[in-house]
């Protein structure tokens, strides 16, 4: 049942969806600062304590809607409806991109232990906190929604006693504070100085921000740069302090190497609000591709060649490379070569890779006029590379062959006319001493 409940909630949330992108379309605009609702899946928690006397959370999902408006309006939808009234944070004024692949999800917010009354006209110690967090793959934005109970919730905020949404609900809101990149994945080559955007906005002046930014790797964390405005104090370098006081955390990363891949996390702290932002950065680096022979090449018939493909000063490691054979003219299916060795990966000192892959070409005289292709495919590519040459087989030189027999007989006579008479010469004398032995 709970299946078919979240299936059931997810058809009727793409529906939602659909008749928003329509509104949108009909109303002749592909702004979101146009929006006047859109579908959300409301990530509800129930927290209970579990036989061994632990705290369990259970994640419900939810059909929801965000709708902007003031104060009083009526629901649009018959859904969970989160009331975003006006405030000097509006999401939609941060966002960029169009709304086809957008994603929209509600959570209620953890303070972190931290309890205390936000500093904003009309704001209440007992308010209760959710963020809603726009996901594009231009932007990424996560706005904290502010929600004022009729009655205070009992117990202590952030405790198994928790403000009850049912469904068809409809929450007030204001938006007291938003947080955004737009760079919410980064992918960059060697030797580069990408910046990682991080921007944020209260609805509030003179605000005590904690700004910090993480680096995550291989399961560590190290500190980049922090900065708290109550103290004045920083750490680390990459971030304008200045930019900061108009809302920009955004940090410069030094040229990239392979250590600085991993996820970069921008965090701001306005008590009680802690918003965090990921963004994963990958290095990339295209092969350089050669082969050891020209775009023809020409071999005599019982020759052989050692052919040689080279992808140097790639990465990532992975890579993909192939060797295929096909007449000049194409043919539906290449054929791919079965007799291929591969070099071992080779290390260069600033982290990318080299591999090469090889066969020994024995031609005979019906390889001739085939093309040879080597293939590299590798993530930082669209297409793979491609590398070719056309191979031409000839038979040896018969008149070659016969003015090389010539010439080794014509040698071979001429010493043995060179020869011949001193052999005759040294006869006679031999002769002629056997006969005076005697005489």
């Amino acid at each position: 049942m709970a299946v078919l409940r979240t299936t059931l909630d997810m058809i009727r949330s793409s529906g939602l969806l659909i008749l928003a992108l329509l509104n949108l379309r009909f109303n002749g605009s592909q702004s979101l600062a146009d929006l006047q609702w859109l579908p959300c899946q409301f990530v509800d928690e129930k927290v209970q304590v579990n036989e061994e006397g632990h705290l369990e959370t259970q994640y419900i999902h939810r059909e929801a809607v965000i709708q902007f408006g003031y104060d009083g309006d009526s629901p649009l939808h018959p859904a969970i409806t989160f009331l975003i009234t006006a405030s000097k944070v509006d999401m939609r004024r941060y966002f960029e991109g169009g709304e086809d692949s957008l994603n929209c999800e509600i959570r209620r917010h953890n303070s972190g232990g931290i309890f205390m009354r936000w500093p904003a006209l009309g704001a209440q110690e007992h308010d209760v906190w959710f963020t809603c967090t726009l996901r594009h793959s231009k932007s990424t934005i996560t706005t904290f929604l502010r929600h004022t109970p009729s009655a205070p919730v009992g117990g202590k905020p952030d405790s198994l006693k928790r403000l009850t949404v049912n469904d068809k609900d409809l929450l007030t809101t204001s938006a007291g504070m938003v947080i955004l990149t737009r760079t919410p994945s980064v992918e960059v080559g060697f030797l580069k100085e990408p910046t990682l955007d991080c921007q944020f906005a209260v609805d509030h002046k003179q605000a005590n921000v904690t700004v910090e930014w993480r680096l995550q790797r291989h399961g560590e964390r190290s500190k980049l740069f922090s900065y708290s405005s109550r103290t004045g104090k920083s750490e680390g370098t990459g971030v304008s302090i200045k930019a900061i006081g108009a809302g920009n955390a955004s940090f410069k990363l030094p040229p990239t190497r392979k250590p600085s891949e991993g996820t970069y996390i921008c965090s701001v702290l306005i008590p009680p609000l802690y918003g965090t932002h990921d963004i994963p950065v990958s290095l990339t680096e295209q092969p350089r591709v050669s082969l050891n022979v020209g775009s023809t090449y020409s071999l005599t018939l019982g020759e052989d060649k050692k052919v040689v493909c080279d992808a140097e000063g790639y990465y990532p490691l992975d890579v993909n490379m192939e060797w295929l054979r096909e007449p000049v003219g194409g043919s539906p299916t290449p054929v791919f070569l079965k007799n291929v060795l591969y070099s071992s990966h080779r290390v260069h000192q600033d982290g990318t890779y080299s591999l090469s892959a090889f066969f020994l070409l024995q031609p005979g005289l019906e390889d001739s006029g085939y093309k040879y292709t080597c293939r590299v495919s590798h993530k930082s590519l669209l297409t793979p590379i491609r590398k070719s040459f056309i191979l031409s087989v000839t038979e040896p030189d018969s008149t070659l062959w016969y003015i090389t027999v010539f010439v080794i007989i014509i040698v071979m006579l001429g010493i043995l006319f060179w020869l011949l008479p001193q052999f005759i010469t040294g006869s006679k004398r031999c002769k002629e001493e056997v006969l005076r032995a005697h005489a």
